[in-house]
């Protein structure tokens, strides 16, 4: 045990673990980094998903709000042509 406190207090050794801890804090950033985007842009996936969606229930609600009363003013579109 004391050859490691011995080797640790050189001056040397202290840099090389400084610079290691550095490096592999760089390296656990830039991980997360990538994880927080590709989270992001699932995310914006989801978003333009349910946008669409949306959209597409408000056109048939539209369509829906259009649509004859009964069957008798069905006959009679159809016949008129406006279907």
């Amino acid at each position: 045990m004391g050859w490691l406190i011995n080797t640790l207090s050189s001056g040397l050794a202290r840099k090389a673990l400084g610079l290691l801890l550095a490096a592999t804090t760089i390296a656990l950033f830039l991980l997360n980094l990538r994880r927080v985007g590709e989270r992001a842009g699932r995310l914006a996936e989801r978003l333009q998903t349910s946008e669409k969606t949306h959209e597409i229930q408000r056109q048939m609600l539209e369509a829906a709000s259009r649509r004859p009363p009964d069957r008798d003013a069905l006959a009679q579109r159809l016949r008129d042509g406006q279907f």
